[in-house]
Protein backbone atom coordinates (compact mmCIF):
# COMPACT_ATOMS: atom_id res chain seq x y z
CA UNK A 1 0.00 0.00 0.00
CA UNK A 2 1.33 3.24 -1.28
CA UNK A 3 1.45 6.67 1.12
CA UNK A 4 -1.17 8.43 -1.80
CA UNK A 5 -3.07 5.29 -1.44
CA UNK A 6 -2.99 5.74 2.84
CA UNK A 7 -3.28 9.60 2.41
CA UNK A 8 -6.59 9.14 -0.51
CA UNK A 9 -8.30 6.43 2.33
CA UNK A 10 -7.74 8.84 5.16
CA UNK A 11 -9.22 11.59 2.87
CA UNK A 12 -12.66 9.66 2.28
CA UNK A 13 -12.50 8.63 5.47
CA UNK A 14 -12.97 12.52 7.09
CA UNK A 15 -15.43 13.09 4.39
CA UNK A 16 -17.56 10.32 5.58
CA UNK A 17 -17.42 11.14 8.99
CA UNK A 18 -17.99 15.00 8.87
CA UNK A 19 -21.05 14.82 6.33
CA UNK A 20 -22.52 11.37 8.20
CA UNK A 21 -22.34 13.13 11.38
CA UNK A 22 -24.22 16.34 9.71
CA UNK A 23 -26.94 14.40 8.76
CA UNK A 24 -26.96 11.87 11.70
CA UNK A 25 -27.18 15.10 14.48
CA UNK A 26 -29.57 16.81 11.97
CA UNK A 27 -32.38 13.90 12.21
CA UNK A 28 -31.51 13.01 16.18
CA UNK A 29 -32.75 16.52 16.47
CA UNK A 30 -35.45 16.09 14.36
CA UNK A 31 -36.56 13.10 16.25
CA UNK A 32 -36.35 14.80 19.79
CA UNK A 33 -38.55 17.90 18.32
CA UNK A 34 -41.46 14.96 17.15
CA UNK A 35 -41.46 13.02 20.42
CA UNK A 36 -41.39 15.85 22.37
CA UNK A 37 -38.84 14.52 24.86
CA UNK A 38 -35.32 16.62 25.42
CA UNK A 39 -32.15 16.25 22.89
CA UNK A 40 -30.40 14.85 25.95
CA UNK A 41 -32.65 11.60 26.49
CA UNK A 42 -32.64 11.21 22.60
CA UNK A 43 -28.80 11.53 23.15
CA UNK A 44 -28.84 8.63 26.17
CA UNK A 45 -30.78 6.27 24.42
CA UNK A 46 -30.65 6.28 20.68
CA UNK A 47 -27.99 8.12 19.64
CA UNK A 48 -25.69 6.15 22.36
CA UNK A 49 -27.26 2.65 21.07
CA UNK A 50 -26.32 3.66 17.54
CA UNK A 51 -22.73 4.84 18.63
CA UNK A 52 -22.21 1.76 20.36
CA UNK A 53 -23.05 -0.98 17.88
CA UNK A 54 -19.50 -1.00 16.35
CA UNK A 55 -18.07 -1.40 20.00
CA UNK A 56 -20.03 -4.01 20.89
CA UNK A 57 -19.46 -6.18 17.45
CA UNK A 58 -16.02 -5.48 18.02
CA UNK A 59 -16.32 -6.28 21.73
CA UNK A 60 -18.24 -9.84 21.17
CA UNK A 61 -16.51 -10.96 18.07
CA UNK A 62 -13.01 -10.49 20.51
CA UNK A 63 -14.77 -12.22 23.21
CA UNK A 64 -15.62 -14.98 21.10
CA UNK A 65 -12.45 -15.36 19.72
CA UNK A 66 -10.95 -15.92 22.89
CA UNK A 67 -9.05 -12.56 22.94
CA UNK A 68 -10.65 -11.34 26.14
CA UNK A 69 -8.06 -8.80 27.05
CA UNK A 70 -9.24 -6.89 23.76
CA UNK A 71 -12.65 -7.41 24.61
CA UNK A 72 -12.20 -5.84 28.27
CA UNK A 73 -9.87 -3.28 27.25
CA UNK A 74 -12.22 -1.77 23.95
CA UNK A 75 -15.35 -1.84 26.47
CA UNK A 76 -13.39 -0.19 29.55
CA UNK A 77 -11.45 1.79 27.73
CA UNK A 78 -14.03 3.44 25.81
CA UNK A 79 -16.01 4.92 28.85
CA UNK A 80 -12.63 6.62 29.55
CA UNK A 81 -12.24 8.17 26.09
CA UNK A 82 -15.75 8.83 25.26
CA UNK A 83 -15.83 10.25 28.60
CA UNK A 84 -12.76 12.36 29.84
CA UNK A 85 -11.14 13.35 25.93
CA UNK A 86 -14.67 13.52 23.98
CA UNK A 87 -17.02 15.06 26.13
CA UNK A 88 -14.06 17.15 27.98
CA UNK A 89 -13.17 18.66 24.35
CA UNK A 90 -17.15 19.83 23.74
CA UNK A 91 -17.20 21.61 26.94
CA UNK A 92 -13.47 23.70 26.12
CA UNK A 93 -15.42 24.21 23.21
CA UNK A 94 -18.29 25.82 24.99
CA UNK A 95 -19.43 25.76 28.72
CA UNK A 96 -23.22 24.96 28.63
CA UNK A 97 -26.10 24.58 30.95
CA UNK A 98 -27.43 20.99 32.17
CA UNK A 99 -30.47 20.26 34.05
CA UNK A 100 -29.40 18.14 37.23
CA UNK A 101 -32.78 15.73 36.55
CA UNK A 102 -31.53 14.96 33.11
CA UNK A 103 -27.50 14.07 34.59
CA UNK A 104 -28.26 12.60 38.09
CA UNK A 105 -29.90 9.11 36.97
CA UNK A 106 -27.75 7.99 34.26
CA UNK A 107 -24.77 10.17 35.69
CA UNK A 108 -24.97 7.83 39.04
CA UNK A 109 -25.89 4.75 37.02
CA UNK A 110 -22.61 5.23 34.58
CA UNK A 111 -20.47 5.92 38.10
CA UNK A 112 -22.33 2.65 39.41
CA UNK A 113 -21.27 0.52 36.49
CA UNK A 114 -17.91 1.75 37.17
CA UNK A 115 -17.52 0.69 40.59
CA UNK A 116 -19.32 -2.59 40.37
CA UNK A 117 -17.50 -3.56 37.61
CA UNK A 118 -14.26 -2.84 39.83
CA UNK A 119 -14.99 -4.42 42.79
CA UNK A 120 -16.53 -7.64 41.01
CA UNK A 121 -13.16 -8.14 39.46
CA UNK A 122 -10.72 -8.25 42.07
CA UNK A 123 -9.82 -11.49 42.66
CA UNK A 124 -8.88 -10.92 38.75
CA UNK A 125 -11.54 -12.13 36.63
CA UNK A 126 -15.42 -10.56 36.30
CA UNK A 127 -18.00 -13.07 38.47
CA UNK A 128 -20.67 -14.05 37.04
CA UNK A 129 -22.58 -11.72 40.15
CA UNK A 130 -20.51 -8.92 38.81
CA UNK A 131 -22.60 -9.86 35.25
CA UNK A 132 -25.70 -10.13 36.99
CA UNK A 133 -25.53 -6.62 38.89
CA UNK A 134 -24.38 -4.98 35.73
CA UNK A 135 -27.01 -6.54 33.85
CA UNK A 136 -29.74 -5.22 36.34
CA UNK A 137 -28.23 -1.86 36.29
CA UNK A 138 -28.75 -2.04 32.28
CA UNK A 139 -32.29 -2.80 33.11
CA UNK A 140 -32.55 0.47 35.54
CA UNK A 141 -31.35 2.49 32.88
CA UNK A 142 -33.35 1.55 30.33
CA UNK A 143 -36.32 2.00 33.17
CA UNK A 144 -35.16 5.33 34.13
CA UNK A 145 -35.49 6.68 30.52
CA UNK A 146 -38.54 5.22 30.11
CA UNK A 147 -39.85 6.74 32.84
CA UNK A 148 -37.96 10.27 32.12
CA UNK A 149 -39.33 10.12 28.81
CA UNK A 150 -43.15 9.69 29.57
CA UNK A 151 -42.77 12.28 32.62
CA UNK A 152 -40.98 15.15 30.19
CA UNK A 153 -42.90 14.24 27.15
CA UNK A 154 -44.00 17.57 25.57
CA UNK A 155 -47.30 17.66 24.10
CA UNK A 156 -46.34 20.85 21.92
CA UNK A 157 -44.71 19.13 19.13
CA UNK A 158 -43.70 20.73 15.61
CA UNK A 159 -46.32 19.64 12.83
CA UNK A 160 -44.29 17.05 10.52
CA UNK A 161 -44.06 18.18 6.86
CA UNK A 162 -44.81 16.05 3.80
CA UNK A 163 -41.52 13.90 3.54
CA UNK A 164 -39.80 14.64 6.44
CA UNK A 165 -40.35 10.90 8.30
CA UNK A 166 -38.73 9.55 5.30
CA UNK A 167 -36.06 12.05 4.75
CA UNK A 168 -34.40 11.98 8.47
CA UNK A 169 -34.89 8.28 8.50
CA UNK A 170 -32.80 8.24 5.87
CA UNK A 171 -30.47 10.90 7.10
CA UNK A 172 -30.24 9.10 10.36
CA UNK A 173 -29.36 5.58 8.69
CA UNK A 174 -27.05 6.93 6.07
CA UNK A 175 -25.60 9.17 8.68
CA UNK A 176 -24.57 6.44 11.03
CA UNK A 177 -23.53 4.47 8.17
CA UNK A 178 -21.43 7.00 7.01
CA UNK A 179 -19.39 7.36 10.57
CA UNK A 180 -19.09 3.96 10.96
CA UNK A 181 -17.77 3.42 7.63
CA UNK A 182 -15.58 6.54 7.91
CA UNK A 183 -13.96 5.37 11.03
CA UNK A 184 -12.49 2.29 10.15
CA UNK A 185 -11.55 3.82 7.03
CA UNK A 186 -9.59 6.76 9.12
CA UNK A 187 -8.12 3.81 11.55
CA UNK A 188 -6.94 1.62 8.67
CA UNK A 189 -5.11 4.24 7.15
CA UNK A 190 -4.18 6.37 9.62
CA UNK A 191 -2.54 3.09 11.32
CA UNK A 192 -0.97 2.12 7.79
CA UNK A 193 0.83 5.76 7.83
CA UNK A 194 2.00 5.13 11.23
CA UNK A 195 3.80 2.32 10.43
CA UNK A 196 5.16 3.83 7.52
CA UNK A 197 6.61 6.03 9.16
CA UNK A 198 8.10 4.03 12.10
CA UNK A 199 5.97 4.42 14.72
CA UNK A 200 5.73 2.01 17.02
CA UNK A 201 3.36 -0.52 17.19
CA UNK A 202 2.58 -0.05 21.13
CA UNK A 203 2.39 3.54 20.67
CA UNK A 204 -0.46 2.98 17.48
CA UNK A 205 -2.13 0.62 19.85
CA UNK A 206 -2.88 3.10 22.38
CA UNK A 207 -3.54 6.46 20.33
CA UNK A 208 -4.85 6.09 16.90
CA UNK A 209 -6.57 2.19 17.48
CA UNK A 210 -8.03 3.34 20.80
CA UNK A 211 -9.39 6.65 19.85
CA UNK A 212 -10.79 5.50 16.93
CA UNK A 213 -13.38 2.94 18.41
CA UNK A 214 -15.00 5.95 19.61
CA UNK A 215 -15.01 7.85 16.42
CA UNK A 216 -18.41 7.99 16.21
CA UNK A 217 -19.18 9.36 19.47
CA UNK A 218 -16.86 11.97 18.72
CA UNK A 219 -18.08 12.85 15.68
CA UNK A 220 -21.62 13.20 16.89
CA UNK A 221 -20.24 15.21 20.08
CA UNK A 222 -18.07 18.00 18.03
CA UNK A 223 -21.18 18.09 15.06
CA UNK A 224 -23.97 18.71 18.27
CA UNK A 225 -21.78 21.22 19.84
CA UNK A 226 -20.85 22.81 16.73
CA UNK A 227 -25.04 22.96 15.64
CA UNK A 228 -25.41 24.07 19.30
CA UNK A 229 -26.88 20.96 20.44
CA UNK A 230 -24.84 20.90 23.44
CA UNK A 231 -27.85 18.45 25.46
CA UNK A 232 -27.31 16.09 22.78
CA UNK A 233 -24.02 15.70 22.95
CA UNK A 234 -23.64 15.15 26.71
CA UNK A 235 -26.59 12.62 26.33
CA UNK A 236 -24.99 10.37 24.56
CA UNK A 237 -21.42 10.38 25.68
CA UNK A 238 -23.12 9.52 29.02
CA UNK A 239 -25.26 6.92 27.30
CA UNK A 240 -22.79 5.22 25.65
CA UNK A 241 -20.55 4.95 29.08
CA UNK A 242 -23.54 3.35 30.63
CA UNK A 243 -24.19 0.65 27.81
CA UNK A 244 -20.06 -0.18 27.18
CA UNK A 245 -19.93 -1.06 30.82
CA UNK A 246 -23.07 -2.56 31.97
CA UNK A 247 -24.58 -4.26 28.78
CA UNK A 248 -21.07 -5.27 26.58
CA UNK A 249 -19.14 -5.68 29.08
CA UNK A 250 -20.94 -9.32 30.64
CA UNK A 251 -21.98 -10.02 27.15
CA UNK A 252 -18.40 -10.08 26.68
CA UNK A 253 -18.10 -13.16 29.35
CA UNK A 254 -21.22 -14.57 27.63
CA UNK A 255 -19.85 -14.60 24.59
CA UNK A 256 -16.93 -15.95 26.13
CA UNK A 257 -18.55 -18.85 27.68
CA UNK A 258 -16.85 -18.18 31.40
CA UNK A 259 -15.63 -15.88 34.20
CA UNK A 260 -14.32 -12.86 32.35
CA UNK A 261 -10.48 -12.52 32.97
CA UNK A 262 -9.25 -8.79 33.79
CA UNK A 263 -5.41 -8.03 33.49
CA UNK A 264 -3.60 -6.74 36.02
CA UNK A 265 -3.31 -3.87 34.38
CA UNK A 266 -7.39 -3.36 33.54
CA UNK A 267 -7.94 -3.13 37.26
CA UNK A 268 -5.04 -1.39 38.51
CA UNK A 269 -5.30 1.11 35.90
CA UNK A 270 -8.06 1.11 33.35
CA UNK A 271 -10.82 0.38 35.34
CA UNK A 272 -9.82 3.45 37.91
CA UNK A 273 -9.12 6.07 35.74
CA UNK A 274 -12.77 5.10 33.96
CA UNK A 275 -14.41 5.67 37.72
CA UNK A 276 -12.28 8.73 38.37
CA UNK A 277 -13.35 10.71 34.91
CA UNK A 278 -17.00 9.25 35.19
CA UNK A 279 -16.62 11.15 38.99
CA UNK A 280 -14.92 14.43 37.43
CA UNK A 281 -17.43 14.28 34.64
CA UNK A 282 -20.37 14.00 36.58
CA UNK A 283 -20.23 15.93 40.55
CA UNK A 284 -18.96 19.03 39.27
CA UNK A 285 -22.00 18.87 36.66
CA UNK A 286 -24.48 17.84 39.13
CA UNK A 287 -23.63 20.76 41.91
CA UNK A 288 -23.14 23.61 39.72
CA UNK A 289 -25.78 22.26 36.76
CA UNK A 290 -23.25 23.10 34.29
CA UNK A 291 -20.50 22.09 32.36
CA UNK A 292 -17.23 24.55 32.67
CA UNK A 293 -14.32 25.21 30.87
CA UNK A 294 -12.10 24.39 33.81
CA UNK A 295 -14.09 21.21 34.27
CA UNK A 296 -13.55 20.26 30.39
CA UNK A 297 -9.83 20.76 30.96
CA UNK A 298 -10.13 18.66 34.36
CA UNK A 299 -11.42 16.04 32.22
CA UNK A 300 -8.97 16.20 29.12
CA UNK A 301 -6.08 16.09 31.82
CA UNK A 302 -7.54 12.66 33.19
CA UNK A 303 -7.04 11.19 29.77
CA UNK A 304 -4.17 13.08 29.11
CA UNK A 305 -2.56 11.38 32.43
CA UNK A 306 -4.13 7.80 30.91
CA UNK A 307 -2.47 7.62 28.03
CA UNK A 308 1.01 8.60 29.34
CA UNK A 309 0.71 5.44 31.76
CA UNK A 310 -0.14 3.76 29.08
CA UNK A 311 2.98 4.78 27.10
CA UNK A 312 5.32 4.46 30.14
CA UNK A 313 3.93 0.35 30.33
CA UNK A 314 4.09 -0.15 26.70
CA UNK A 315 6.98 1.76 24.99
Amino acid sequence: MTFFYMMALFAVGLVLIIKGGDWFVDAAVWLAGVLGVPQFLIGATVVSVATTLPELTASAIAAFEGKVDMAVGNAVGSVTVNVSLILGVAVLGASFLIRRSQLWGQGALLAAGCLVALLCSLRGSLSALGCVLLLLLFLGYVAFNIYTAKKERSTERPAARPGDRRRQIAGFLLGAAGIVVGAKLLVYSGSGIARMAGVPEAFIAVTIISFGTSLPEFTIAVTAAVKKHTGLSAGNIVGAGVIDITLILPLCAVFSGRALPISPQGLLLDMPVSLVAVLVCCVPALLTQRFRRWQGACMVGVYVLYVAALLWLFV
